[in-house]
C-alpha cells in the first residue's frame, strides 16, 4: 500500500475547502490526520449538497480517511484538552494544520509553549491577516473579466484558490516536517489565500504581459488563448472540445476529419502561417467556420469514432451526472476509485489520492468519520487517559462522541 507518510501525525482545526483538502491530500497518503471540531461540529458541517439523512456529501468529501475528535473548544478545559492533543510528544507530532483564526490558545506561540518545536500551518485570506475568500479574492483576479464571451465578469464555480491553497499548505506542512527533522527546530509556516492567486496570475505571465507589454487579456468565450480550440456542438445536441497546440495535432485534426484539403485554403487566403500557434489563432474564426460544419453533421458516438486513436485533443462536456455515468475514468475501472460505505450517504464511489508510487499499490480510499468517532480512542491512545478519566470528560460535556445524524 502506498502509505509513504505513514507516521506522521497531524492535527487539524478548520472548515470549508482549502486546510480539509490539505489534510485529506495527506492523510490520503498514510499520515494520521486527527480533525478536531466542535461538539456539533463546526461552520462547514452541514453544507450543501446533502444526503437524504441530511448528512453533508460535501464535509464527507473533504475528510475521507480522518479520524474526527469532537470538543468544547470555547470552554478553557476543551481548550486544553485541544493543546494537548497538538503539543503531544513524539518525533512525527506536533504539527497543525488551520484556516480558522489562531489568536489566543490557539496561536503559535502559545502552543509552541507546550512544545517548542511545534510546526504551525497557518491559513489567512490576505498577507495582512484580514479576511478574504476564495469569491472575494477571485473577483480581483483578473480571470472573470477574461472569462465568457463580452464584459461582464463570469466567476467560475470551481473554488480553484481554496484547491490551490491546500495543496500549498501539503507542501509547506511536508517542508516544514523536513527541516525539522534536520535543525530540530519548529516553525510556523503561513500562508494567505490572496497570494495563492496572485502568484498564479503572476507565474502565467499575466502580470508581465501587463507590465511589458502594457496587455490586458480580454475574454473570447471559450477560444482557447493563442492558440487553436474551442467547444463544437453535435448532431445529437452535446458538445465537445477540440484542441491543437502543436503542429502534429493540428494536423491530426485535419486527417482524422477528412478536412485537410479545406484548411489549407485558408492559410494563403488569410495570409497566416498555419503551421504556428498564432497564425492559427488569428485563423480561428475560418478554421472554426469548417469544424462546426464538420461537427453539426456527427453525432457525440461518430465523433469519437473518427477521433479516438488519431492524435487529436479533443473531449466531449459533460454535466457531473454525464460524468459519472459515461466517463470511465471516474469509475472502479481507474484505481484511483473505490466504492465505499459512507455513514450517513451509503455507498459512495469515491477517490483516493491521485498520486501514484512505483513499488506499491494506491491506499484505497476510506469513508469520513462520523463527527466524534474517534474521541474516546485518540484521547486514549494519543494522551493515555484513563477510561474513568475520559467518562468524566463525556459526561461534564467536554468531549463528544458519534451522534447518530452525524458522519
Amino acid at each position: 500500500m502506498s502509505t509513504i507518510l505513514n507516521g506522521l501525525r497531524i492535527v487539524e482545526v478548520s472548515a470549508f475547502v482549502a486546510a480539509p483538502l490539505g489534510g485529506m491530500t495527506l492523510a490520503q497518503l498514510g499520515a494520521e490526520v486527527i480533525r478536531i471540531d466542535p461538539i456539533g461540529g463546526n461552520i462547514d458541517y452541514r453544507r450543501w449538497p446533502l444526503a437524504p439523512s441530511g448528512a453533508s456529501l460535501y464535509w464527507a468529501s473533504l475528510n475521507k480517511g480522518k479520524r474526527s475528535v469532537a470538543i468544547a473548544l470555547d470552554r478553557p478545559e476543551g481548550q486544553e484538552l485541544a493543546r494537548a492533543l497538538i503539543a503531544r510528544p513524539g518525533p512525527d507530532a506536533g504539527i497543525l494544520l488551520t484556516n480558522l483564526p489562531t489568536s489566543g490558545w490557539m496561536s503559535h506561540d502559545a502552543l509552541a509553549q507546550s512544545r517548542d518545536d511545534l510546526i504551525t500551518l497557518r491559513l489567512t485570506g490576505n498577507h495582512d491577516g484580514s479576511g478574504a475568500v476564495d469569491y472575494t479574492v477571485n473577483c480581483a483576479s483578473g480571470f472573470p473579466l477574461a472569462t465568457g464571451p463580452g464584459p461582464a465578469p463570469v466567476n467560475h464555480v470551481l473554488p480553484a484558490w481554496d484547491v490551490a491553497a491546500g495543496l500549498y499548505l501539503a507542501t509547506g506542512l511536508l517542508a516544514a516536517e523536513r527541516a525539522r527533522r534536520q535543525d530540530g527546530k519548529g516553525r510556523q509556516v503561513s500562508l494567505a489565500l490572496s497570494d495563492v492567486m496572485l502568484a498564479s496570475v503572476g507565474n502565467l505571465g499575466y502580470i508581465a504581459d501587463v507590465q511589458v507589454n502594457g496587455a490586458v487579456r480580454q475574454p473570447i468565450g471559450n477560444d482557447l488563448y493563442g492558440a487553436l480550440g474551442r467547444d463544437f456542438a453535435t448532431a445529437d445536441g452535446r458538445r465537445v472540445m477540440i484542441v491543437a497546440i502543436s503542429n502534429r495535432q493540428w494536423r491530426a485534426i485535419g486527417r482524422a476529419t477528412g478536412l485537410t484539403d479545406k484548411f489549407a485554403l485558408i492559410g494563403p487566403m488569410m495570409d497566416v502561417d498555419l503551421d504556428t500557434e498564432g497564425g492559427r489563432f488569428t485563423a480561428r474564426a475560418a478554421i472554426f467556420a469548417v469544424l462546426e460544419r464538420w461537427c453539426a453533421e456527427r453525432s457525440l458516438a461518430e465523433i469519437a469514432a473518427a477521433l479516438d486513436g488519431t492524435g487529436v485533443l479533443w473531449g466531449p462536456y459533460r454535466d457531473f451526472g454525464q460524468l459519472v455515468h459515461e466517463d470511465p475514468r471516474c469509475s472502479v475501472a481507474n484505481p484511483m476509485f473505490a466504492t465505499i460505505e459512507q455513514p450517513g450517504a451509503g455507498p459512495v464511489r469515491a477517490p483516493g489520492s491521485p498520486l501514484a508510487f512505483s513499488g506499491g499499490t494506491r491506499l484505497p480510499p476510506l469513508p469520513a468519520p462520523q463527527l466524534g468517532q474517534d474521541t474516546e480512542a485518540v484521547l486514549a491512545e494519543g494522551l493515555g487517559l484513563s477510561t474513568a478519566a475520559i467518562g468524566k470528560l463525556f459526561a461534564t460535556g467536554i468531549v463528544a462522541g458519534p451522534s447518530s445524524t452525524a458522519f
